[in-house]
């Protein structure tokens, strides 16, 4: 699941994301496009994270870093995105990519 993640990032690729939510306690699906895989920056952990943007959050769009372990399924999409839809910061990405000025 990792590498087909990975490759998906590299393609600008969609997946159609169900994982466990802690917060809400159940399964949730969510339409996501994969940003990074690895460690979170802000938590005091050594563990990898997928890290995602949510398109369907109840929030309203964002990012979603959730471990490997909350994942029920990732179904990659023949949908692409475009980085430009919700890369609005300095980026420091784990995994190496070509997304131009949004690499």
């Amino acid at each position: 699941m990792k590498q087909k993640f990975i490759q998906a990032i590299h393609d600008k690729q969609m997946i159609r994301l169900s994982f466990y939510s802690k917060e809400d306690e159940r399964v949730l699906t969510r339409l996501c496009a994969p940003m990074d895989y690895g460690i979170k920056s802000k938590v005091k952990n050594s563990n990898d994270y997928f890290h995602f943007w949510n398109y369907e959050s109840d929030k309203g769009a964002h990012t979603l870093s959730i471990l490997p372990e909350q994942v029920r399924n990732m179904e990659f999409l023949n949908l692409s995105f475009k980085p430009s839809e919700f890369v609005t910061w300095q980026t420091k990405w784990i995994v190496a990519r070509d997304w131009g000025g949004f690499s």
